[in-house]
């Protein structure tokens, strides 16, 4: 079974070669990347990363500067849509006459080049000027049935503030709404402040949230029975799967009832969920049919304090054990589009402080992984972009382009010449680890042991094992910046969880630099190795059975 490996990329960004960009510049000002920046080299180049699946962010049309409502950013956020069946308009040749097929072509070279697609699902919240142009006839628009004099009805799409005009933070287009629609991020009134996501409408699943969150399922509402042919209508077009937006502010009942029927008919299709709230965790796996949940709060915040140094390595375990009954389904990430890249100033200051924090994201388990394009260049995320200021993340609401990717792109050619050498050993750096995720038999499906309850002297390392078929691979990673000396206790259930001999002599490859040593392997008897800073080794030791 191949893991899972995802590069999240954005299109927009990807594939634009401007070299001058304006802060607040227009599209024609600073361009745009398109599905056809995807070439099959660009693909093939991505997939040599280990990437199995490829995340295009961005795909269904938005709100951007153009649209007669709110929008951040001259670009717009992606979160914003404004036509569910269509995709967005600066993606696609602008002499296009069929902007769906153009992506269905971008489906097929993804698949052509052995990766799978997934595209964004945005279920809680539409930009205020949502209409399609693209849906199938005789489909009515969200709100176009609705009573607006109620602030809230079971077949109503949206929520409203009956008799009140929409109030938008000072200095935002002059746009009218009355009444007033609740707003994405539930604020149902009508005020949003500029903090919030005053751009877009929140989208009414059946439950008052004015009067104790009563749930109102029966009959199914409408906005279910929308939102369930929006996810078939995407499936049919050859997807692989959805990442679903702000997953937990949607009822979890809606996903109980839409899943099973989009794989009922599209088995092969993966939900993974943005889900923050660990208590909800299991209810939307087990309930919801999710595939994969974000672990943002728990290993992600936890691999940064540790690259921090705000917190000791050991705090690792206690963060992959609150979830061990559902750790299969956790997906692990270092950057993503809401997040601060790892390189900016804003978190570690370079790529290579992340490279320890990778061995342990990409092998501690079989789960899947992410990575954000231009994060293994070690991208900075620094730049001040318009909307998007200098605040270390790569900005999803501007027309921009990034430099780490530009330079790797090299006009589609790709390749290394334009890099630095720093930017080269770090690229090459994800690739061996990635690549090894499913290269290595043990590491795509073996067994794991955590090691840091046996070695507690551990404060800038962790240290876990893997075990496979008459192999057993030794992890340690170094957070510190310097060379580490690392001397570990083997306890005797490790022997015994791997059916090793209580001693074991044999040899170890270091299976990132190709160092080869011969060990001598036994309970209680320290093991040490040598391991570089901001980094670290894995060591696979072939043996055979009692």
């Amino acid at each position: 079974m191949q893991r899972i490996l995802i590069y999240q990329v954005l299109p927009r960004l990807f594939g634009n070669d401007c070299t001058n960009c304006r802060p607040h510049g227009s599209l024609k000002e600073n361009g745009c990347g398109r599905f056809s920046h995807f070439t099959r080299k660009a693909l093939d180049e991505i997939r040599s990363l280990g990437i199995t699946h490829v995340w295009y962010t961005g795909i269904i049309e938005h709100a951007t500067e153009t649209t007669a409502a709110p929008c951040k950013g001259r670009a717009g956020s992606p979160y914003a849509i404004t036509d569910y069946y269509d995709v967005d308009h600066d993606l696609v040749s602008p002499r296009s006459a069929d902007r769906l097929k153009e992506f269905r072509l971008l489906v097929d070279r993804t698949h052509r080049a052995g990766l799978k697609v997934i595209i964004d699902f945005v279920p809680n919240h539409v930009s205020r000027a949502y209409h399609s142009d693209a849906a199938p006839s005789g489909t009515d628009d969200f709100g176009a049935k609705d009573d607006s004099s109620l602030a809230f009805s079971p077949q109503n799409n949206f929520y409203y503030v009956p008799g009140e005009e929409l109030h938008l933070p000072e200095g935002l287009a002059d746009y009218r709404e009355l009444p007033a629609r609740a707003t994405g991020n539930d604020v149902f009134h009508a005020w949003p402040g500029q903090n919030d996501w005053y751009e877009t409408v929140k989208l009414n699943y059946g439950v008052d949230y004015m009067n104790g969150r009563s749930e109102h399922f029966d009959p199914i509402p409408d906005t279910w029975q929308k939102m369930l042919a929006i996810l078939l209508h995407w499936a049919s077009q050859g997807i692989d799967g959805f990442r679903c937006d702000m997953a937990e502010m949607v009822p979890v009942a809606f996903w109980e009832w839409a899943v099973p029927q989009v794989k009922a008919r599209y088995s092969n299709v993966i939900f993974i969920a943005e889900v923050y709230n660990p208590a909800e965790y299991r209810n939307y796996i087990h309930r919801g049919g999710f595939d994969y949940l974000y672990d943002k709060v728990g290993l992600y915040d936890t691999l940064r304090a540790v690259v921090c140094d705000y917190a000791p390595a050991s705090a690792l375990t206690r963060c992959w054990q609150e979830v061990d009954d559902i750790r299969s389904n956790m997906l692990y990430f270092l950057e993503n589009h809401d997040e601060q890249r790892v390189a900016s100033d804003f978190f570690a200051s370079s790529g290579e402080r992340g490279r320890a924090a990778l061995l342990v994201a990409a092998l501690l388990f079989t789960n899947p992984f992410m990575l954000y394009f231009g994060q293994e260049l070690g991208e900075r995320g620094m730049d001040e972009e318009g909307f998007s200021g200098r605040d270390g993340r790569t900005s999803i609401f501007d027309y921009w382009s990034v430099d780490s990717i530009r330079r790797w792109r090299n006009g589609g050619r790709f390749g290394t010449e334009r890099l630095s050498g720093q930017e080269r050993d770090l690229q090459e750096y994800y690739r061996r680890v990635l690549t090894l995720c499913n290269e290595n038999e043990t590491l795509r499906e073996g067994a794991s042991f955590d090691l840091m309850y046996a070695n507690p002297h551990l404060g800038r390392q962790y240290a876990f094992a893997r075990h496979g078929e008459n192999e057993l691979v030794l992890v340690i990673a170094n957070f510190d910046e310097t060379p580490q000396e690392v001397s570990l206790h083997l306890p005797e259930h490790l022997f015994e969880f791997c059916g090793l001999r209580h001693s074991l002599q044999t040899e170890a490859i270091d299976l990132l630099s190709g160092t080869r040593h011969d060990v001598s392997l036994a309970p209680e008897k320290p093991f040490s190795w040598s391991v570089p800073s901001l980094g670290g080794v894995v060591l696979a030791m072939k043996y055979s059975p009692k």
